[in-house]
């Protein structure tokens, strides 16, 4: 399976030892170890909590099946960390600072309750970072003009003809660039954001 013809989610179903396992470790250890830290969990072990959830997640992958409902492999992927979290903790293996065993319970529980102000901020914060991340990967894939007139254009919000005019394209071309990237992370991220 080429990186070109599925998604992350898909090539990590395929085979989960593939170059997509390093992908999801790039993309999701650094968000789950921010949201540890402001969770108040020392992550003197924190590298091996981490390691541990993404292997749940990708041991348990060929059972998730996308409901097509909006988010639900971010819904999956939060309640992995919050069940990861709280075996880790009645371990003994670690206390988190400053919230009180029963207070750091109930923070899960609301980590895993779809409805909570605490989930809609995972899931925001899951959204912004997985773009940016994928983003940051994608742009590898393309001539630096290509990706200078998608983000003078689709991030920073400039007029196609601006752009076009700094770069020397025409605004068709400006369009185009924008179309092409945009193709590339929505392949990139099925299953992920949607």
């Amino acid at each position: 399976m080429s990186a070109t013809s599925a998604s992350l989610l898909d090539r990590l179903q395929a085979d989960p030892r593939s170059e997509a396992w390093n992908r999801l470790v790039a993309i999701y250890a650094p968000l789950i170890r921010q949201w540890l830290q402001r969770q108040g969990i020392n992550l003197v072990d924190g590298d091996d909590l981490i390691q541990e959830i993404l292997i749940v997640v990708v041991r348990r992958l060929p059972e998730f099946r996308h409901n097509q409902r909006v988010g639900a492999f971010r819904a999956w992927l939060r309640a992995i960390t919050s069940n990861c979290v709280r075996e880790h903790l009645r371990k003994g293996q670690q206390v988190p600072r400053a919230t009180g065993d029963t207070g750091f319970q109930e923070l899960l529980g609301q980590l895993e309750d779809s409805s909570s102000e605490l989930a809609r901020e995972w899931d925001r914060e899951h959204n912004l970072h997985l773009t940016q991340a994928l983003l940051d990967i994608l742009k590898t894939e393309f001539e630096q003009r290509t990706w200078q007139a998608f983000d003078l254009f689709a991030l920073q919000g400039r007029p196609a003809a601006e752009v076009a005019a700094e770069l020397g394209l025409t605004p068709n071309a400006v369009f185009i660039a924008k179309s092409r990237i945009m193709t590339r992370l929505r392949e990139e991220a099925a299953g992920l954001l949607d």
